[in-house]
């Protein structure tokens, strides 16, 4: 049996009766905490004792606005570089400086006249090289993004593509004031430098200039992005949940997390199906940690109702101007089996600046609800370490430390601790351990690709079907900069499957001694040491040879094991 629940305008809410019951309990808690005005007055023992790293990192609340008032010196800014005769622009960043951007050239497109986006957030030698040759680069510019300004793969990617483009004039930066790369930008004659406000984390930064230049770069209406952003901001001032969308939805989350229905499955409509990447950086890299946390669920194909398992909660962002009748019927019956469906309407991809808001103030609220604080990553530099280490250690001894593999042969080999004689052994014992209550992780550090996403999908569907297991994917290095810190950091519920593969070139990145080859391969085996010293289920396959046969392969051995498994 299910409930509808009284919810603010603009949230259709349904669920069993006792999580509707909590729910109701959890938001006469934050209306007892006065949760959201004091969010607003900044108060940061919402989320813990320490101000530091919490009082400084809500400049995201007013961002907006302030964005709002400084349009001209952007708008003069594209106008320059439509006239200089621009046609494409590669943004170099990770994470918070690369996701909203990708999320809004997917959503809206280019408009006649501006330019052609590439986000360029892969360190795998196959993609960095693609990039290079399919751009015209005589007429690219080059937005090298990173608010801390040191970031290792953006830094990398700036220096390969300097070496093949010499002109300053090519180049913009976008970081926080005082950061090495305003002082490289200086340096290397940058066309221009456009700063972060240092009060806002990277995954917070959506409608701050990480977002927006890119945005108008592509010729999106950024005055009706940020205003629908304002209007946002404005409806979650509210004191009460009951007007307070983003503050119910938040709270909501937070408590049905507690309840253990902590696998936050997004379901989204064009025009902003890609929504998932955005929201999950920012869901995962905000709750998880301290062995507590949601897990983000985006692109994963919806499933029948017997699919999940009681841990879910699914996210439908539904497109109210057209709506999809099939997908609507397939919620109600998610619904009817018990899980909690969570409505939020979108009419067009400029609706993108209210939901950047209003997904931000509610992670921020289930936060609260679960006594973390949702503004760190304790846990993102453990990896960046590790990675760092290994790097060293190839640059001093010509080679990574010996790892060797269980078995070798046809196009996979698999690299574990165990004593697997076949992949299709090891990819059943991981399997095993993904059942009712645990998430699958695939961890792909791929080219990414058309062919690679349907590998990968089949992939993660025989593993949630087989199990119930929530599933993710990522393509690193850039989930490292993302749900890398739940893995790490959230709750031990994990198994992690790692994918690697040779690549077929060889670049070398200017003056660092090594090459982009080498790099992916130090950021994943550091970031399987973290895992495994932490005992989580982990395995890495390595793809020998090409790249899409060998995934092909690896989704035929899953769906062999699962099928098994289930058996």
């Amino acid at each position: 049996m299910t409930q509808t629940a009284e919810t603010p305008p603009g949230l259709y809410v349904r669920m069993a009766p006792d999580d509707a019951a909590a729910v109701e309990a959890r938001l006469e808690w934050a209306r007892d905490q006065d949760l959201a005005r004091r969010m607003w007055a900044k108060d940061h023992t919402l989320w813990g004792p320490e101000p530091e790293e919490i009082s400084n990192r809500l400049g995201w609340l007013s961002i907006a606005g302030d964005m709002l008032a400084g349009l001209g010196e952007l708008e003069a800014f594209v106008e320059g570089v439509g006239r200089d005769g621009f046609t494409d622009v590669a943004l170099l960043g990770m994470g918070g400086s690369s996701l909203a951007p990708e999320v809004l050239r997917l959503s809206f497109g280019t408009a006649p006249g501006y330019l052609q986006l590439r986000v360029v957030d892969s360190t795998h030698p196959d993609e960095v090289g693609a990039v290079a040759d399919e751009l015209p680069l005589e007429r690219t510019l080059f937005v090298v993004s990173s608010k801390s300004g040191g970031t290792l793969e953006t830094r990398s990617l700036y220096a390969y593509f300097r070496s093949l483009v010499d002109e300053g004039s090519h180049f913009v930066a976008i970081t926080d004031p005082g950061t090495s790369l305003e002082d490289l930008a200086a340096k290397g004659g940058f066309r221009h430098t456009f700063y972060g406000d240092p009060a806002i984390g990277g995954r917070y930064s959506a409608l701050s200039a990480f977002g927006v230049v890119p945005a108008a770069l592509m010729g999106i209406d950024v005055r009706e992005l940020l205003g629908r952003a304002e209007l946002a901001a404005r409806a979650a001032q509210a004191a009460e949940p009951e007007d307070n969308a983003a503050l119910w939805l938040g709270v909501a989350i937070g408590e049905l997390a507690r309840r253990g229905r902590d696998k936050l499955t997004f379901v989204t409509s064009e025009p902003v199906s890609s929504f998932g990447l955005w929201a999950e950086q920012l869901v995962a890299e905000s709750t998880g940690k301290g062995g507590t946390g949601v897990v983000p669920v985006a692109g994963e194909p919806l499933g029948a109702p017997s699919s999940y398992g009681d841990d879910r909660v699914f996210a439908h962002i539904r497109n109210s101007a057209r709506p999809d009748e099939e997908l609507e019927a397939r919620m109600d019956a998610l619904a009817e089996a018990g899980h909690p469906v969570m409505t939020v309407a979108v009419r067009d991809a400029a609706d993108l600046g209210g939901h950047f808001f209003s997904w931000e103030f509610a992670v921020a609220a289930a936060g609260a609800v679960l006594g973390i604080n949702a503004f760190d990553q304790p846990n993102v530099q453990e990896a960046k370490d590790r990675a760092t280490e290994t790097i060293e250690a190839f640059k001093r001894d010509g080679s990574f430390p010996e790892t060797s593999p269980d078995v070798t042969g046809g196009p996979l080999a698999v690299y574990g601790d165990g004593s697997a004689d076949s992949v299709a052994q090891a990819l059943g014992d991981l399997i095993k351990e993904a059942g009712r209550g645990r998430y699958f992780a695939t961890m792909a550090y791929l080219p990414p690709s058309d062919e690679a996403d349907a590998a990968l999908t089949r992939l993660r569907v025989a593993v949630r079907d087989a199990g119930r297991a929530a599933t993710t994917v990522g393509y690193g290095p850039r989930f490292l900069h993302s749900t890398g810190q739940l893995h790490k950091g959230g709750p031990p519920s994990g198994v992690f499957l790692q994918v690697t593969a040779e690549g077929r070139r060889q670049i070398e990145i200017p003056g660092a001694g090594y090459g982009f080859e080498a790099l992916v391969a130090a950021q994943a085996l550091g970031d399987l040491e973290a895992l495994r010293s932490r005992s989580l289920p982990a395995l890495r396959v390595h793809i020998e040879g090409d790249t899409a046969a060998g995934l092909d392969a690896l989704a035929r051995e899953v769906e062999t094991a699962t099928e098994s498994h289930t058996a």
